[in-house]
């Protein structure tokens, strides 16, 4: 049985597992495919490719955006557009340039409820990572002794309606499909039912990002608990979208998130498969006709 999963972060934004490293523990966890999709960024995927040639795993490159919708943030993972195309590589920078710029607002909130932590204290945790975010700042916090882990540095300080967070730009959800699809990728909503996005992805919503060139949505994570996995199940099937089931794996940095703990079906994946190929041939017709 082929094990699929699609949706892992690695040291490029907050895991805790390098790319190479990544690679060797989805091997090691019996998978035969996994995708990096590490936020907002591609710096991750010549690493994942190498190490994934060692071990003879096939690695899908992606990414997870951040984007927002009706006011909602909401993150979409990409899978296998170019990098380097202009718009997605534009938009791309200005939402990693949003990521660092609250950094210094964050840790000035941080100071005034009393628990200072300097900039070098975060970019010592955040390493070689496209951009330094809240898991940053919550490492640093639990390496000064604040909190336990990450998830009490959301729960009390970081996570929206807590007192030391702040908002940051994202990039608009259904102008982020169409530059992901010029780029020769194709889109999967994650975790759409978690984190308050429910409110603004319901029936009619996803039916107008497919109209947009939304090929799939991810049901099975363990953000769903069983009941919306099979609401939102149907709803693909109703929509004709691709369903994904990942682990949103983080390493060390999110407990429970285990490698393969939710998996994609093959039928699924070659369903992608067929989206991001012709997107590609699409793109590079467009390329040439330009």
């Amino acid at each position: 049985m082929v094990r699929i999963d699609l949706h892992t972060h690695s040291t490029r934004s907050d895991g805790t597992d390098t790319p190479a490293e990544l690679v060797a523990n989805a091997a090691g966890a019996g998978l035969d495919v996994v995708a990096l999709t590490d936020h907002d960024a591609t710096t991750g995927w010549d690493a994942a490719v190498e190490a994934a040639a060692q071990v003879d795993l096939e690695l899908v490159r992606g990414l997870e955006i951040s984007c927002r919708h009706h006011g909602a943030g909401v993150h979409l993972l990409a899978y296998e557009p170019d990098p380097a195309h202009p718009g997605l590589d534009a938009e791309l920078a200005r939402v990693l340039e949003g990521r660092n710029d609250r950094l210094p607002r964050t840790l000035a909130k941080l100071e005034e409820l009393g628990y200072p932590v300097t900039a070098e204290q975060v970019r010592a945790v955040s390493g070689d990572a496209a951009a330094t975010g809240r898991p940053h700042i919550a490492d640093a916090m639990v390496g000064l002794g604040y909190v336990v882990d990450r998830d009490e540095a959301f729960g009390r300080f970081l996570m929206p309606g807590r007192p030391a967070y702040v908002d940051r730009y994202a990039a608009d959800l259904e102008t982020m499909i169409g530059l992901v699809r010029d780029a020769g990728g194709v889109t999967v909503i994650a975790h759409p039912w978690s984190r308050g996005s429910r409110r603004v992805l319901d029936a009619e919503a996803f039916e107008s990002l497919r109209g947009s060139g939304l090929s799939g949505v991810e049901v099975d994570h363990n953000d769903h608990p069983p009941e919306r996995r099979v609401e939102l199940r149907g709803l693909a099937r109703e929509l004709d979208l691709v369903v994904t089931g990942s682990s949103d794996y983080h390493g060390t940095g999110k407990v429970g998130f285990d490698l393969g703990c939710h998996t994609t079906d093959p039928g699924q994946l070659d369903r992608l498969r067929h989206g991001w190929e012709q997107a590609a041939r699409d793109a590079a017709q467009q390329h040439r006709l330009a």
